[in-house]
């Protein structure tokens, strides 16, 4: 894997913490040049720092995904000092949870612009740089909530579906330009996206520690990650729960609506013993 990437010109977008960390980590210790980017600057540094500890290349610049502006500024810069760039990961994301009818409409544009348009922003605009240079891969994060409905995700689940479409339809329009696309769609992840998630009625605190799934590593689904752009694989699928949830909805839709309907159950439950002892 090492050839793959090594003296290539990467960017991650998301890069101050968990999976965007650990990509840029893994990506520095084989060869590459990393760009780790984050609207949290100072993260971002602790990023770079951690790639250099482990004698890999990394910068740390800060960017704001929604900023069409300034994300064309930054690929700008990346092409005058490189002149090229291999990888565009573009990972930043938020998270929020709960049942839609409890957002409001600030929670809506929010998701919307940064889980929608920051990836619009990077994929244009990186497609835009590669087709002059004639090769480049854009990597996408989704979520394996982007392959099927996932009740208290709905605005989540929504955005994510939209990466996923996104990313698999201009994968069939990049390849005369020489231009690969791929899509992430991983399971739980122990990230800090659900540490600064919006829960609506419910704290997230509440429901993470009852979830049955148990969360992947951060270090190992950048590995996964790594391995499927390796193979240049248009949707990159794991742990081998989402593998199974995707199957599954594939089948046969209806198969996972008693597990949805447990879930929301139990939430509600919660919701309510959480009203009861506040009142």
């Amino acid at each position: 894997m090492s050839s793959t990437f090594n003296n290539t010109v990467c960017l991650i977008t998301g890069a101050a913490s968990g999976m965007g960390r650990q990509l840029a980590i893994q990506l520095a210790e084989l060869g590459a040049k990393v760009i780790a980017t984050d609207i949290n600057l100072e993260n971002a540094f602790h990023t770079a720092q951690m790639c250099e500890i482990h004698s890999g290349q990394c910068e740390a610049i800060q960017l704001d995904v929604t900023d069409h502006e300034q994300f064309a500024a930054v690929l700008q810069d990346i092409k005058t000092r490189y002149g090229r760039i291999g990888y565009l990961f573009n990972n930043a994301g938020i998270a929020m949870f709960g049942e839609l009818m409890d957002m409001t409409r600030e929670q809506w544009q929010q998701i919307v612009d940064v889980n929608i348009w920051g990836v619009i922003n990077g994929t244009t605009l990186g497609y835009e740089l590669m087709r002059q240079q004639g090769f480049g891969h854009i990597i996408n994060t989704a979520s394996a909530a982007g392959l099927g409905p996932v009740p208290l995700l709905s605005a989540y689940a929504m955005t994510k579906h939209a990466v996923v479409g996104l990313s698999t339809s201009l994968r069939e329009e990049a390849k005369a330009f020489g231009i690969k696309v791929s899509v992430v769609c991983p399971g739980i992840v122990n990230t800090n996206i659900f540490d600064a998630s919006t829960g609506f009625s419910v704290p997230i605190d509440e429901v993470r520690p009852k979830s049955p799934i148990p969360e992947m590593d951060a270090a190992e689904a950048a590995t996964e990650i790594l391995n499927g752009v390796r193979k240049n694989q248009s949707k990159i699928v794991f742990p081998t729960s989402a593998k199974l949830m995707d199957y599954s909805q594939r089948l046969n839709p209806s198969l996972t609506t008693p597990v949805h309907q447990m879930v929301l159950k139990q939430f509600r439950k919660l919701q309510d013993e959480l009203y009861d002892t506040e009142n």
